[in-house]
């Protein structure tokens, strides 16, 4: 049985976590690299990935907030953006009486 709803928050979940873990990969290539990350292909390669995310972030989040720090608080909000995600598919399986497994 095809479910939309299904398909549509299980897309979405993808979503997140592919750009939750470019995030992840990007922090621990900035980390490893040092002061020359800018030089670095994969480093470039990963901010190309994450710009459109970093940029979401920074227009929702106050002033206050370095930009420092917006990796950071993009990666946490990804992170409980996937949470209520998970919740939504749990719901949606509930609700229309789907066998979904534990992904």
């Amino acid at each position: 049985m095809f479910s939309i709803e299904l398909f549509i928050v299980s897309a979405l979940k993808a979503l997140v976590e592919i750009a939750g873990m470019a995030l992840l990969a990007q922090g621990v290539v900035g980390l490893f690299s040092g002061k020359s990350r800018q030089d670095n292909f994969v480093y470039r390669l990963l901010q190309i990935v994450t710009s459109p995310v970093l940029k979401a972030v920074r227009k929702i989040t106050p002033k206050i907030i370095a930009d420092n720090h917006i990796g950071l608080v993009s990666f946490f909000l990804l992170f409980w953006l996937w949470v209520a995600l998970i919740a939504a598919k749990a719901y949606v399986c509930g609700a229309q009486h789907l066998a979904c497994g534990p992904n």
